[in-house]
């Protein structure tokens, strides 16, 4: 009873944990809006990835497909092009 316990605990713990929503910049998919076109083909939850010049960098971003066809990306990461010796 008492490990059923600590894993509700902890449960809960994680279920309150809330991750920042990352936001669209220019080069995004979904910056200024959904695309026109909808991802018909690709089934719900499919991972769709976009990469573009950000900066000194490049963005690297990973979306996911929802249920109503709209993107939701969930994030991003920019890897620098500047070399330091």
């Amino acid at each position: 009873m008492k490990s059923l316990t600590v894993l509700s605990a902890a449960a809960l713990m994680l279920a309150s944990c809330t991750t920042p929503e990352v936001e669209p910049v220019p080069g995004s998919i979904t910056y200024g809006g959904q695309p026109r076109t909808k991802l018909t083909k690709s089934p719900i939850g499919s991972v769709v990835h976009n990469s573009f010049r950000y900066g000194s960098g490049i963005a690297y971003e990973t979306y996911i497909i929802q249920p109503d066809r709209s993107l939701k990306l969930i994030r991003r990461d920019i890897k620098s092009d500047i070399i330091f010796d």
